[in-house]
C-alpha cells in the first residue's frame, strides 16, 4: 500500500552546524536535500551518506520560476516511482513466501525530501505547497497544512501565488486514494483529495526554530 512522500522543512545548516543536520536527516531516511538559498556549506558529508543535493536558489520573498518547479516536481515524481517499483520488485521476489509486515518492507518507507532556505519560511514552504497541490491538495488546503506545522511561513505574496497555482500534471505518478495516513509521522499527515504526505519541521526541537 503506497504511504506517500514526506517533506522535511529546515533552515538553513552551516559547516559548524551540519553534523548535527546530518544526524537528522539520516534519521528521517531523507534522500535529497533542496538548497533555495546560496551554499553556506560543504555537501561532502551528505554525499557521503548516499544524499543528494540539489541547488535551486531563487530570491528571498519571491515565488520559485517555472524552470525550479519543474526540475522540484521531476524529482518528487522520481522519488515516487522509485519507491513503487522498488516495492513491486520486492513484492515479486518474496511471491510465494511467507508475508512479511510493513515495518521489515524497506519499499513500504516513505521516501523524504528535505527542502530548505535561509530561515525555512518562505521559499522551501512555497516548494512543498506546490508538490502538494500537484499531489491533489486543494491550493490553501496547502497553505494552512504547513502553516499548522511551521508557523509564520509565507508572505502575502506567496499565499496569493499559491492560491492561484493551477496544476502543471508534471506528476506522471501522483498519490491516489488507495493512499493510507503515515503512521510515523506523529500526526503530521493529512488526507485531502486521496493524497497523503508527511510534513515535518526540521529540527525544531534541536536548535529551537520558530514552528
Amino acid at each position: 500500500m503506497t504511504k506517500g512522500i514526506r517533506f522535511l522543512i529546515l533552515d538553513c545548516p552551516t559547516d559548524s552546524t551540519l553534523p548535527f543536520y546530518l544526524a537528522e536527516l539520516k534519521r528521517h531516511r531523507v534522500t535529497d536535500v533542496v538548497r533555495c538559498c546560496e551554499p553556506t556549506y560543504s555537501t561532502e558529508s551528505l554525499l557521503a551518506e548516499h544524499i543528494l543535493v540539489h541547488d535551486w536558489p531563487f530570491r528571498d520573498g519571491a515565488v520559485p520560476p517555472a524552470s525550479i518547479i519543474k526540475n522540484w516536481l521531476q524529482l518528487v515524481d522520481t522519488r515516487i516511482v522509485r519507491r513503487l517499483h522498488n516495492h513491486h520488485h520486492q513484492q515479486q521476489q518474496r511471491s510465494g513466501s511467507p508475508t512479511i509486515s510493513e515495518e521489515e518492507d524497506d519499499s513500504l518507507i516513505p521516501p523524504t525530501i528535505a527542502v530548505h532556505c535561509v530561515a525555512g519560511l518562505g521559499r522551501a514552504p512555497i516548494l512543498v505547497a506546490i508538490a502538494l497541490i500537484e499531489l491533489g491538495m486543494a491550493n490553501l488546503d496547502a497553505v494552512e497544512f504547513i502553516r499548522r506545522r511551521r508557523r509564520g511561513c509565507f508572505n502575502s505574496n506567496q499565499i496569493t501565488y499559491i492560491d492561484g497555482y493551477k496544476r502543471n500534471k508534471i506528476l506522471k505518478h501522483p498519490l491516489g486514494s488507495g493512499s493510507e495516513p503515515d503512521s510515523s509521522s506523529n500526526g503530521s499527515s493529512s488526507r485531502s483529495g486521496g493524497v497523503v504526505a508527511g510534513v515535518k519541521n526540521g529540527l525544531s526541537r534541536v536548535f529551537r526554530l520558530k514552528v
